[in-house]
């Protein structure tokens, strides 16, 4: 039996997507027609609509193009993988709405009885932003990279350099933070890997301008205190002393550039002292 051919308007009919759609799929080698005329038409068919029911199904449970095309490609081992991760970070979403309804109702019964204060509802707003504050961190960590780095943290910091800074930085950490952060390391990377490609001197202007915004970033988080400073050099210790495919985080610069900065730091310390 001939296969039926659809163009790429008909297949969108069929399929309830829009041409567009079809044509972006195609550019990013998620959904490639079976065939082209010599015109270079699209041509799809039943199959492809199959294809694309798979594709359409995964990005409804929340999967990002990438992780659909991987799954395409390595079948149901990794779709297992993925789907635990979406599973996770589903229910995570769900607990922390949980809490965010548990603060409102609070707030709804202080109100209807007139028990409420000003802090009782500040709490709720406080909870209530709590909850956005880690939806954006889905788009950065996994669940996974999350609890690693989480035990990290409680495996480097003491309980005193973990008072510390909770006072030193009392609000919740947002996505414009890390934005701001992700953009200075960019920056600092991108430096580094021109410095050493032009096989720079630790010492030369440039180094230093790396150096002193390393510190500088390094100075708004402990703000100098010995005890944080002592437990994020733990928790870097501790990060490396990983192997390289179970570590959370990564540098964003190579070892080349890494022990180049340490040498410009060293330079740039010894001149402020």
């Amino acid at each position: 039996m001939d296969r039926q051919f659809y163009r790429t308007g008909e297949f969108a009919y069929k399929a309830e997507v829009s041409e567009r759609t079809l044509r972006y799929y195609d550019k990013v080698g998620l959904l490639s027609p079976s065939r082209y005329t010599e015109a270079g038409y699209r041509l799809y068919t039943d199959d492809d609509l199959l294809d694309l029911q798979q594709i359409l199904a995964l990005k409804f449970l929340g999967f990002s193009l990438e992780e659909i095309k991987v799954c395409l490609q390595t079948g149901p081992r990794q779709l297992q993988v993925i789907l635990a991760q979406q599973k996770a970070m589903m229910c995570e979403k769900r607990s922390q709405l949980n809490n965010i309804i548990q603060a409102i109702e609070k707030a709804e019964k202080l109100l209807e009885t007139d028990q409420y204060t000003l802090e009782s509802i500040v709490d709720v707003i406080q909870v209530i932003h709590m909850g956005q504050n880690t939806d954006w961190q889905d788009k950065y960590f996994t669940p996974e990279q999350r609890t690693a780095m989480e035990q990290l943290s409680n495996a480097s910091y003491s309980d005193e350099a973990r008072q510390k800074l909770k006072t030193l930085h009392p609000k919740a950490w947002t996505e414009a933070d890390q934005k701001r952060v992700d953009e200075q390391y960019a920056f600092l990377a991108s430096e580094l890997t021109r410095l050493v490609a032009a096989g720079a001197d630790p010492a030369s202007p440039d180094a230093q301008k790396a150096a002193k915004l390393q510190e500088d970033l390094l100075f708004a988080f402990t703000k100098g205190d010995p005890d944080i400073e002592n437990s994020l050099k733990n928790y870097w210790k501790n990060l490396n002393a990983l192997p390289e495919g179970q570590r959370p985080i990564q540098l964003p610069y190579g070892k080349a550039e890494a022990k180049f900065l340490e040498e410009a730091r060293k330079i740039y310390r010894e001149k402020q002292s």
